[in-house]
């Protein structure tokens, strides 16, 4: 995509993700923000043009610079999830546009793990459906701290106030049940772009901002968990000519927190404990490193470190455990199996599990808990997961980073289910080696 002149690499990301119901204009009001904002290039719009005239429509289909597959263009919904890039002078942004139909909520749940905020649309005509209940107790289990409530095509209500305010008051008992921090709403046409970039001469009973705006001034920053330091080790560094014989780094992502050269910590699960000697990033030295960086990690002690091993400081442990809860979304057409060995990937380990307990099954439209045994494609229930070694976690909603998981068929290599990792009843022990007293 253009960037429009002054827009800055170094102004700050924003991910968001559209969820709702299937025609509720996810993909056109994506379209339609790129095109006001004059992110589209020459080409995409002579070819959608083109796809105008071929097809006899009266007006450009904004929603074919999202819907990329072809099925998708005849059927006229969104199947996969499609990643857009955008930026202006304030703020850079990937929207991941997800599906609505309740087939590919798998795919919703995928486009929306890594967002920070969510837009879910809502039909004027036919308000808050199953689909969008179901959507938006995704968005809260996926920790999404800012939930922007698109109530769309206003224009076929012929903009009506009140329409508007019945169903701000229908969603907002429904969120008061959700994990959402900030709940916004916006009425708007995706259509003919009110509301989207400019605000709606159409409606001038809305005081607040349009949807681009809220987008660029929406504050994120504090989203980034900066209290509990956490570095899972993808990579040991050992160069292999002789004048660096003594060099071992561990490269990674810092998950989350600050760490500083000198600090304390403690490589998990081993117990071992150890400082920081130096912290490198494109081989220059930092005092200061902090989520989402990635840089190179010298400790002062030869430690035995490997990939799935976590670096956290002395003072601020993760849960350890071999044991663990969480609630877990089912993405294969196969059920779930209890007692089946699967793999778990959690930050860069990877390691075996079973499903011990199916605790129960959540009625998304009713948020209500139900009695199961299994679960099966799309369904969302608590479980009790036993792994072969311990999992290094923090509870989901305090980090995601080191909260998340996922699920694989150990035979075919597909991912069968996706979740999040809950607070322990109790604490499990720590592990053998403890000295900590550094």
């Amino acid at each position: 995509m253009p960037s429009p002149v002054g827009a800055s690499k170094s102004v700050e990301l924003l991910r968001f993700t559209t969820c709702g119901s299937v025609d509720d204009g996810k993909s056109t009001l994506i379209g339609r923000l790129l095109h006001d904002s004059k992110l589209v290039f020459e080409d995409q719009l002579q070819a959608l043009e083109r796809s105008r005239e071929q097809r006899g429509e009266a007006e450009v289909n904004l929603a074919n610079l999202t819907d990329g597959l072809r099925a998708e263009r005849e059927q006229g919904i969104t199947i996969d999830v499609a990643y857009r890039y955008f930026a202006t002078p304030k703020r850079r942004f990937i929207v991941a546009d997800t599906p609505g139909h309740v087939q590919y909520t798998r795919n919703m749940v995928t486009g929306s793990s890594t967002a920070s905020l969510a837009l879910v649309l809502v039909d004027a005509r036919k308000g808050v459906i199953e689909q969008t209940r179901r959507h938006s107790y995704i968005a809260s289990l996926l920790g999404i701290s800012h939930l922007v409530v698109c109530v769309n095509k206003m224009d076929l209500v012929s903009f009506d106030e009140e329409v508007y305010q019945e169903i701000r008051h229908e969603y907002t008992a429904f969120s008061t049940r959700l994990r959402i921090k900030h709940t916004s709403f916006i009425p708007m046409s995706g259509l003919h772009g009110d509301n989207v970039v400019e605000r709606s001469a159409r409606m001038a009973w809305y005081q607040g901002e349009p949807l681009l705006s809220f987008l660029e001034d929406v504050h994120i920053a504090s989203d980034w968990n900066l209290q509990d330091a956490r570095f899972p080790v993808q990579w040991v560094v050992r160069p292999q000519d002789d004048s660096h014989r003594d060099f071992r780094a561990h490269a990674g992502q810092i998950a989350s927190g600050v760490f500083r050269v000198g600090d304390r910590v403690v490589v998990l699960p081993s117990g071992r404990p150890s400082k920081i000697k130096d912290i490198l990033l494109l081989g220059r030295s930092l005092k200061t490193a902090h989520a989402p960086l990635s840089v190179s990690m010298l400790l002062e002690d030869e430690i035995d470190v490997g990939r799935g091993d976590l670096i956290v400081p002395v003072e601020n442990l993760p849960f350890i455990g071999k044991e663990t809860e969480a609630m877990l979304c089912w993405m294969h057409e196969t059920p779930m199996q209890p007692g089946r060995r699967y793999l778990i990937k959690h930050t860069t380990n990877l390691t075996k599990a079973a499903i011990a307990t199916v605790h129960h099954r959540v009625n998304v439209e009713t948020l209500n808990e139900e009695q199961a045994s299994v679960l099966g494609l799309n369904e969302i229930g608590r479980v009790s997961i036993r792994s072969s070694t311990p999992l290094l976690y923090d509870e989901y909603y305090r980090n995601r980073q080191l909260g998340g998981f996922i699920l694989i068929n150990e035979a075919t290599n597909a991912t069968v289910g996706a979740g999040v990792l809950l607070e322990p009843a109790k604490s499990p022990p720590l592990p053998e080696y403890t000295d900590y007293a550094i």
